[in-house]
């Protein structure tokens, strides 16, 4: 198993967040893939976790989980609820049972 340092693991997760266009979103594990840690989407989560808000320069909002919905938490402190606000915001709407379809918002898109 390969240990990979947190900080720069944390640095190429935030530089792969920023590559998210406006109005669109991505899963944590493309997120990862993105990042050179495939199969971390995990690490991804955690590093997104502790973006202070209010942070414009990493949009940790575009993340969704694989299922295209907001991974709400009691732990987030409301923050789910600042997600959904700021992708409502990006045009970003959210389909039955609060899912984001990914065939129209998902980036990278679908070959």
């Amino acid at each position: 198993m390969t240990v990979i340092p947190i900080a720069p693991a944390y640095e190429r997760i935030y530089a792969a967040t920023r590559q998210i266009p406006y109005g669109r979103v991505a899963t944590y594990g493309t997120v990862a893939r993105l990042a050179g840690l495939p199969g971390q989407a995990r690490l991804v989560g955690y590093a997104l976790f502790r973006v202070a808000l209010p942070d414009e320069e990493v949009p940790w909002h575009r993340v969704i989980n694989a299922k295209g919905e907001i991974s709400r938490a009691p732990s987030r402190h409301g923050s789910d609820w600042v997600q959904q606000a700021r992708l409502v915001a990006e045009g970003v709407e959210f389909g039955p049972g609060g899912k984001i379809p990914l065939a129209v918002y998902g980036w990278p898109p679908s070959p």
